[in-house]
């Protein structure tokens, strides 16, 4: 378990990280996302104890890493944006060298054999890392994180170079690896985080922005005012009676269906459901309406209205832990720009297959 509490990192006059709090759970895997110099990067940096905090704490199982760092990173398996390789040591070396610094007490042999039949480096384990490719020296990173089976995995950009094969397989590690590790994954690819994560965490100029999972952020902040309508009528006029509706910003045509209908694209306002008056205008034309639903949004979508500029209100998942004393209703508004932005095989050896006798 990972517990943040009021952390705050300063340079200078600078506040990088502004008193934020939240807790990620046992076999939780949470998406940890902000634009660059918003502290996502401060963050997990004094997460893994690489810097130090300025106020708070963050403790890892309980561990405060400010305090008792040796005994706290030993709970940590860390892969960071660009992996820590000796490029002139084999891939066999560089692991045997690792699990000899970590001082991990689990058979070396075994131990390092079930890991690269995880990550998928068996035919590779004699080659200098200089010489592989971007994927495979991501795969090997990974590795080393893995070694010693630590509680708590903090991978920044885990699939960075990994060809579109290799993705699907390190994404269907990373959700196994969920099932019996702490995890916080930060990736720059939102539609991956969107297909992994239990429960996202947006920072933005150094605040938690949003807390909750990727669904109930999509529900929180489109309010139902994107819709798409399939009606069966005279285009023209179709276009003309929704956007006489009170409230309708925005309508585009679609694709077409069939012959004569079309899908209407349909924004309001933020905070205006239209659909009763839209329902009303259509039947009373004796148009068909045959389909009406909500356009949710993406991660992509959500992400860029949090980090851009309208106001938008967010809830906080229920088991986050309040950000900001001044939010006195227990929402969190993020202030928001509304910029229109307008299986593969898993691996074969399951990850609790790392988990042999004897402690690290």
């Amino acid at each position: 378990m990972i517990e943040v509490k009021n952390l705050s990192k300063a340079y200078g006059s600078h506040l990088a990280v502004n008193n934020i709090s939240f807790e990620v759970n046992d076999g939780e895997i949470l998406g940890f996302l902000g634009p660059n110099g918003a502290g996502k990067s401060t963050t997990m940096n004094i997460l893994t104890g690489y810097i130090s905090s300025t106020g708070g704490e963050a403790l890892i199982n309980g561990i405060d890493i400010l305090k008792d760092p040796i005994k706290a990173k030993k709970q940590i398996g860390y892969l960071p944006e660009i992996p820590p390789l000796y490029l002139d040591m084999t891939v066999k070396e560089y692991l045997y060298f690792m699990f000899d610094l970590k001082k991990c007490s689990l058979p070396k042999i075994s131990h390092i054999k079930d890991i690269c039949s995880l990550v998928k480096i068996n035919d590779v384990f004699d080659r200098i890392i200089k010489n592989l490719s971007k994927g495979y020296k991501q795969r090997v990173g990974l590795a080393q994180a893995l070694i010693g089976n630590p509680p708590v995995l903090i991978l920044d950009e885990p699939t960075v170079g990994l060809d579109p094969k290799q993705i699907i397989e390190i994404r269907n590690l990373i959700k196994r690896l969920g099932k019996n590790h702490t995890v916080i994954l930060s990736s720059h690819i939102l539609s991956e985080v969107q297909a992994v994560c239990d429960r996202v965490i947006i920072i933005n100029k150094g605040v938690i922005a949003a807390d909750d999972t990727a669904f109930n952020l999509s529900q929180s902040v489109s309010n139902d005012h994107r819709l798409v309508a399939a009606i069966d009528g005279p285009k023209e006029e179709v276009i003309k009676v929704i956007s006489a509706i009170p409230g309708v910003e925005t309508v585009n045509v679609g694709m077409q269906q069939e012959k004569g209908v079309f899908e209407y694209e349909i924004e309001a306002a933020y905070g205006k459901d239209i659909r009763k008056e839209l329902n009303k205008r259509i039947s009373a034309r004796n148009w068909c309406f045959y389909s009406l639903r909500s356009n949710a949004l993406t991660l992509e979508d959500i992400f860029l209205k949090i980090t851009m500029g309208e106001n938008v209100a967010i809830s906080n998942a229920a088991n986050s832990t309040k950000t900001d004393d001044s939010d006195k209703d227990g929402d969190l508004a993020a202030n928001v720009n509304s910029a229109e932005s307008n299986g593969a095989d898993e691996p074969s050896l399951d990850a609790s297959d790392i988990i042999l006798d004897g402690e690290v």
